[in-house]
């Protein structure tokens, strides 16, 4: 009897348990961006080395916060002043500059009157006293834990990372992906398709996909609906950490991807997935290698990829949080009522409302570039009507409203 498909909650957490993170490398921090910490990350220094002025101004002892004072020197970003400050005495400070000794009080520049060397208070004295200093260590101490392990490396990781005395991080080595279309019916070129051919384009688009999260990405095909073809790219594909299929998955005399891959070696885990687009998806496992085989139609495969190819990159990378964040808007026009699978709307997200594309068909292309989103939309959902809050995923196509 055939198993029903699995839900989406559970073929994922199937697939993710498959994927066992990456040997650990360590790389210079311009290459680590967009992967993750494979170990938690200590600070090797404080950051402010020492107590800063946040602000343009004149620092003073604050026990003598009426002034006149008498300016004695200059702090600078880079270049302190080295002697001590007392009272009736100020130091002109910069942003940035270290905090004189003696002085634990910045008076803003625009609340003083300055004449030669003595300064008068003309606004109000900063409360508390210490209001615009920085401290030494506010942002993080020599051996404090700075990011968890999982941690994804963007530009403001990165920043911090370097703040804290770290040229090179310990990172789980990019996965090698390699990206198989397969299919009878397509043309490698796009300016020379017969009338029965479509144009390949399944390949780049998956490829692209797969280059945000990062890895190492081969391409081979188009291939021909033959047995014989399938396995000799299958063999071309045998150092790879993952392989995704794009066509031939589903139940058709001629999609042969599930039976290429038994003959193989490869061990199906499951088969079909209770969604749509994407219902004819296939995951296996030939030692540690994973592959996905993923529908043809376009958008399906886009979707399946963005729900699962996506999230097993990032487990192999160490990411603490694999799957995509959802979040919750309104409704921009109404729904009608959901069908038997959960389903993956297109949609384009305005920042505060969201509207489903007209065409959902599986192929529709035009209609995905044109989409941010992905309506998350429960089976036998009810009828939305607009201003009702629903779940989305935000893509990354860019798409137009």
């Amino acid at each position: 009897m055939k198993k029903p498909p699995l839900p989406l909650e559970e073929a994922q957490a199937r697939l993710l348990s498959l994927a066992e993170p990456l040997p650990v490398e360590w790389a210079d921090i311009p290459d680590a961006l967009g992967r993750y910490l494979a170990e938690p990350l200590t600070a090797r220094r404080t950051q402010p080395p020492a107590d800063l002025s946040a602000m343009d101004g004149y620092a003073v002892v604050p026990s003598d916060m009426a002034g006149p004072w008498r300016v004695i020197g200059e702090s600078a970003a880079g270049h302190p002043f080295e002697g001590t400050v007392s009272g009736a005495e100020a130091v002109r400070i910069a942003t940035g500059a270290v905090m004189p000794a003696g002085a634990d009080a910045v008076i803003l520049q625009e609340d003083l009157q300055r004449e030669g060397d003595r300064i008068e208070l003309t606004g109000e004295p900063p409360s508390p006293p210490g209001k615009h200093i920085r401290r030494r260590g506010m942002d993080f101490t020599d051996g404090a834990e700075i990011m968890p392990a999982g941690t994804r490396i963007g530009p403001a990781q990165a920043a911090l990372a370097i703040s804290a005395g770290h040229k090179q991080l310990p990172l789980r080595r990019k996965p090698r992906l390699v990206v198989i279309d397969s299919g009878d019916e397509l043309s490698a070129d796009c300016e020379a398709c017969a009338p029965h051919q479509i144009p390949a384009s399944n390949g780049v688009m998956l490829a692209s996909l797969a280059a945000s999260v990062p890895a190492e990405i081969g391409r081979l095909g188009p291939v021909a609906d033959n047995m014989d073809a399938l396995a000799a790219v299958l063999k071309q594909a045998e150092n790879a950490d993952v392989i995704v299929t794009s066509g031939g998955a589903s139940v058709g005399d001629h999609d042969l991807i599930r039976p290429a891959l038994e003959a193989w070696g490869a061990e199906i885990d499951f088969w079909r997935v209770a969604i749509k687009p994407g219902k004819p998806i296939l995951v296996a496992r030939r030692g540690r290698q994973l592959i996905l085989g993923l529908p043809g139609n376009p958008v399906s495969s886009h979707v399946t990829a963005f729900l699962f190819l996506l999230p097993v990159l990032r487990a192999l990378l160490g990411a603490a949080e694999p799957l995509p964040s959802r979040i919750v808007t309104r409704l921009a026009e109404p729904l009608k009522p959901g069908g038997s699978r959960r389903e993956f709307l297109r949609a384009y997200w305005n920042g505060s409302t969201i509207a489903p594309q007209m065409v959902q068909d599986s192929g529709a292309l035009a209609a995905l570039a044109a989409s941010n989103a992905l309506i998350d939309r429960n089976a036998g959902a009810p009828e939305g009507h607009a201003g009702d809050e629903v779940t989305a995923f935000l893509l990354e196509n860019g798409g137009t409203a």
